[in-house]
């Protein structure tokens, strides 16, 4: 592909070398490095003078350093002339503050907002992401945003994982994630449930009551983000209590913060799939519950189709049932 240059942040090396090698490109120049004062300095070692440029950085690890790391790259290349910078986050971050959730929360901020004008001010022209908690967030730009899914990823890891899967049934942990278990229950042939649950705070689930019949089947909970687990925690311990025989979670992004290591070790999972929008090596390490779906493809075709003006919703809309 002529006149396209991939920069990686230094959130997810490894993914950006994973989607650089399945466009047969070589990743671009580029130094990060901070100063003694822990302000960020990047040089982007190579012109990108009227390049299709591409910045993967993913919302992870040390969330604040590796944002503005973005920002500057993005800046950087548009301000080096540039024709078109497409930031490529498959992380959003700062996605769960996307709403004022009570009416009492009149001083709370809606994060995301602000960091969706904060790319656009530093000059991206184009946002590629991966299932973003709230779909809403794509309508706080003013510049296209194309929303990623893993469901094909997440399909075809069931069907050639699960040996029972004809007699499973995908559950969402609350009711906001009802619209993707559905799509996925529809392209399996199989049921779906909900489990509704009251927060009493941040991170911290209150009770929780399920929706639907798991008696004897394999439930899958499928959720897009696990931050220290104590939903799907509490969900899997509903599900077998409702007479599950066994319990999957899948999960979009596996944050895997606090305690959480330590709950899933603890919980009856057989297995907590996460795609690799985060690293999970080090979390892998710690427990043997937890595997890992590649994404790199998806990412990939997104920005081969993007580069070559083709219709990237065409992934989805064509995904073999």
């Amino acid at each position: 592909m002529p006149n396209i240059v991939l920069f990686s942040g230094s959130s997810h090396q490894d993914l950006s070398q994973r989607v650089a090698d399945r466009l047969g490109l070589e990743l671009g120049k580029v130094v990060t490095k901070k100063f003694s004062n822990q302000e960020t300095s990047v040089e982007i070692g190579e012109s990108v003078r009227g390049e299709d440029v591409y910045i993967i950085q993913s919302g992870c690890g040390e969330i604040n350093d590796n944002l503005m790391e973005l920002l500057i790259m993005i800046n950087a290349c548009k301000i080096a002339s540039s024709s078109r910078v497409t930031a490529v986050i498959p992380c959003f971050p700062y996605a769960r503050q996307d709403k004022k959730d009570k009416v009492g929360e009149s001083r709370a901020p809606i994060s995301a907002k602000l960091v969706a004008n904060m790319l656009s001010v530093a000059g991206a022209d184009h946002i590629i992401t991966m299932d973003l908690h709230a779909s809403q967030i794509q309508g706080f730009f003013d510049i296209p945003v194309d929303n990623l899914y893993a469901e094909p990823a997440v399909l075809q890891w069931i069907r050639e994982n699960i040996a029972e899967w004809r007699n499973c049934i995908i559950v969402s942990p609350d009711a906001g994630g009802a619209k993707r278990v559905t799509s996925i229950a529809d392209r399996l042939n199989v049921e779906f449930a909900l489990i509704h649950k009251e927060r009493k705070k941040a991170n911290e689930v209150d009770r929780m009551v399920l929706v639907g019949d798991v008696k004897d089947r394999v439930a899958i909970l499928v959720d897009d983000m696990a931050d220290t687990c104590g939903t799907i925690c509490h969900a899997a311990d509903k599900l077998l209590s409702a007479g599950a025989t066994k319990v999957y979670a899948i999960l979009t992004h596996g944050i895997f913060s606090g305690p959480a290591i330590s709950r899933i070790n603890n919980a009856a999972f057989e297995a907590v799939v996460v795609t690799n929008t985060i690293p999970q090596e080090d979390k892998m390490r710690h427990c043997s519950k937890i595997q890992v779906i590649d994404i790199s493809m998806i990412l990939a075709e997104a920005i081969r189709r993007t580069h070559n003006g083709e219709s990237v919703s065409y992934l989805f809309s064509h995904v073999p049932l």
